[in-house]
């Protein structure tokens, strides 16, 4: 790919501004010479204004989201992509999260410009099980997971049962449960069918891939290629 073509959709300018910062001598290689536009340089030795370029296209990317970011542009207040370098928003093609989080839903996020890995991750038939850690409001009463697992659980408002879902109890208001599928506020709203409330969701990982301990919350990074291949493990 062309230097200007290359600089510009991964979102460092317009075709005409990358120009400009290429006759000015922002973009050069790992050794400091000045790249020109017919520069044929690889992608992970070019440098722009000293620092190395984002990773190319097909990404994927993991965050810890937090709380109070919404994951669409649409909606008010502060956005996932807030958290990213601002000429992400420019990068073409652009990221989309793979499964939305609730607003006030933390952790395990991925994100990707892949349109074939998203709906791959996101089909029921890839199995990629997602696991969240709820806190709640009263003491479980025991029936939850029988109720659950049942596969006849029915939430308010839809006529279709939800998949089986397990349920681990960590103590009397603390729980790890496990969905096949991803409905709109499933979580919550299965333990409010329970004469529950959540306090507090994270969901803590996708398939065999689990959020990191050193990702703190409103960080990410690239995804490594043996971690996206940990997402379709089945733990």
């Amino acid at each position: 790919m062309k230097l200007v073509k290359l600089l510009a959709n991964l979102g460092y300018g317009s075709r005409k501004e990358v120009q400009r910062f290429i006759k000015a001598g922002a973009v050069t290689d790992d050794t400091g010479e000045v790249l020109r536009e017919a520069s044929n340089t690889p992608h992970e030795r070019i440098l722009f204004r000293g620092e190395p370029l984002d990773p190319p296209s097909p990404l994927v990317i993991i965050m810890n989201k937090p709380d109070d970011y919404t994951c669409s542009t649409e909606d008010p207040g502060d956005t996932i992509y807030d958290l990213l370098p601002a000429r992400f928003s420019c990068r073409n093609p652009g990221l989309n999260p793979i499964g939305r989080l609730d607003k006030d839903t933390t952790g395990l996020l991925l994100m990707t410009d892949d349109g074939k890995l998203l709906h791959r991750i996101i089909h029921p038939k890839s199995n990629c099980l997602k696991r969240y850690h709820a806190v709640l409001d009263r003491p479980l009463n025991g029936s939850e997971g029988e109720i659950f697992a049942s596969g006849e659980m029915l939430l308010r408002s839809e006529d279709r049962p939800l998949l089986p879902a397990q349920l681990e109890v960590l103590n009397e208001k603390e729980a790890i449960v496990t969905l096949h599928e991803g409905r709109y506020h499933q979580v919550r709203r299965m333990f409010a069918a329970v004469d529950n409330h959540v306090l507090t969701l994270k969901r803590i990982s996708i398939g065999g891939l689990a959020l990191p301990d050193d990702l703190e919350e409103g960080e990410w990074r690239p995804l490594t290629d043996a971690e996206l291949a940990l997402v379709f493990d089945h733990p």
